[in-house]
């Protein structure tokens, strides 16, 4: 009977331990606007909902299955839930996960036809790894940061420029240069888009040479920035 007892209390302990992790118990606890992600291979991805005004013609093609959704967070999960592999934000359970054909794992997946790009990798030491796209660029635009509008796309040479000195940086503690960014009008939205239509977003801090990813910048690379900015003409 004691022995029954115990069994009991240890089942309880585990239930309730894993419907606090997952969120059950008192969860959500408060109105919570998720972004768009999906976790898989220790890599966080998220769905960039393309500006209506950009035209983004999608030209991929669907890979392997590389998983699954395993928890829908959205409705469930707490404030403080962390993501862990097979969690989805808003995608629903059992949605199957795939690779996207000659676009890096790392990089982007695919799931409910819609495009997921990296958006955490620790395992990254560098943009480059954090980013691999040498060879898939077709253009760098820069943005308004008020509207998502494109305002002016690099030149070619600027572009190889770019490129080859960013992908080199070294990554750093974002939240910690994060810290030394303000928001006093001098950042700039740099969308990157590849070959396949696929695009996404880098803040670049002009003051700080830092980058949304976790980098700080060349003179080179801030050189080059600055000269296709001047260009603007809006």
């Amino acid at each position: 009977m004691k022995n029954s007892l115990k069994l009991l209390f240890v089942l309880t302990i585990v239930f309730l331990f894993t419907s606090c992790s997952r969120g059950s118990i008192g969860c959500p606890d408060g109105d919570i606007e998720w972004i768009h992600a999906v976790k898989i291979k220790d890599v966080k991805y998220e769905h960039d909902f393309p500006d209506p005004h950009d035209q983004v013609e999608l030209n991929i093609v669907q890979g392997d299955v590389i998983g699954e959704v395993s928890y829908k967070m959205a409705d469930d999960a707490c404030s403080y839930y962390k993501m862990k592999n097979g969690d989805a934000t808003y995608l629903e359970e059992w949605t199957p996960i795939y690779s996207i054909k000659d676009t890096p794992i790392s990089l982007a997946v695919l799931a409910n036809d819609q495009v997921f790009v990296v958006e955490q990798n620790t395992k990254a030491k560098t943009v480059g790894e954090y980013y691999p796209i040498q060879d898939l660029v077709k253009n760098i635009h820069i943005e308004s940061t008020l509207d998502g509008r494109r305002l002016h796309t690099f030149s070619e040479a600027s572009t190889d420029i770019f490129l080859d000195e960013w992908l080199a940086l070294p990554l750093q503690d974002r939240e910690q240069l994060a810290k030394d960014n303000k928001d006093d009008g001098k950042s700039i939205f740099l969308e990157i888009e590849l070959s396949n239509g696929i695009t996404f977003r880098e803040t670049y801090w002009r003051d700080n040479k830092t980058f949304h990813v976790g980098a700080v910048g060349t003179e080179r690379l801030a050189e080059t920035i600055e000269k296709e900015y001047s260009l603007i003409h809006e």
